[in-house]
C-alpha cells in the first residue's frame, strides 16, 4: 500500500495502522512469553527475560506514541511543523531506544529460531514476535525517513 502523501493524512495513518495494532501485540506477546518461560524454564532454549523486556516495552511504547498523539502530530496536522525539531529529536532518540529492544528480543530468541520440539504457544509467540518486529521496524522507518524529514528540512530553511 502507497503511504498518504500529506503529513497530516500519514500522522492520521500511523495512529490507526501501527499506534493500535502495538497497543494489541505486546500485552499478548508479554502473555505468551510468560507463559512459555514458566513451562519451559528448564529448556537451555527459552528465552528468558522475554517478558520482562515485552512488559518493559509496553510502557515506553505508550509513553513514545502518546507524546506523538497529543504533542507532535497535532501540532504538524496544524501546519506547525517547523517549531517540531526539539520533540522530533526526541521520537528519534526514542526510536533509537526501541531498536535497541529489538535488538536484545532476537538476541534472546536466537532470531526467533524455535527448538524442534516447540509447543504451539512457543510458536505463537514467534510468529506474533515477527510480526511485531515487522511492523514496529517499518513504522520507525516511516517516521524516520519519511514523515521527520519534512519537518527537518523547514526547520533548517527557517533558520
Amino acid at each position: 500500500m502507497a503511504l498518504p502523501e500529506s503529513a497530516a493524512e500519514l500522522t492520521t495513518y500511523i495512529e490507526g495502522r501501527y499506534h493500535v495494532r502495538h497497543r494489541e501485540q505486546l500485552p499478548e506477546l508479554r502473555n505468551l512469553s510468560a507463559k512459555v518461560e514458566t513451562v519451559h524454564a528448564e529448556s537451555p532454549d527459552v528465552p528468558a527475560g522475554l517478558a520482562n523486556i515485552l512488559s518493559d516495552m509496553i510502557g515506553e511504547l505508550e509513553v513514545h506514541m502518546k507524546k506523538e498523539e497529543l504533542v507532535l502530530f497535532p501540532a504538524i496536522r496544524q501546519g506547525h511543523g517547523v517549531h517540531m525539531g526539539e520533540p522530533i529529536s526526541v521520537m528519534r532518540a526514542d526510536h533509537d531506544d526501541h531498536l535497541g529492544e529489538i535488538s536484545k528480543i532476537r538476541t534472546l530468541t536466537n532470531d526467533l529460531t524455535l527448538p524442534d520440539n516447540a509447543c504451539g504457544s512457543w510458536r505463537r509467540l514467534y510468529s506474533g514476535l515477527q510480526e511485531f518486529l515487522t511492523d514496529i521496524e517499518e513504522h520507525i522507518r516511516i517516521e524516520n525517513d519519511v514523515l521527520f524529514p519534512q519537518f527537518e528540512k523547514d526547520r533548517q530553511a527557517a533558520r
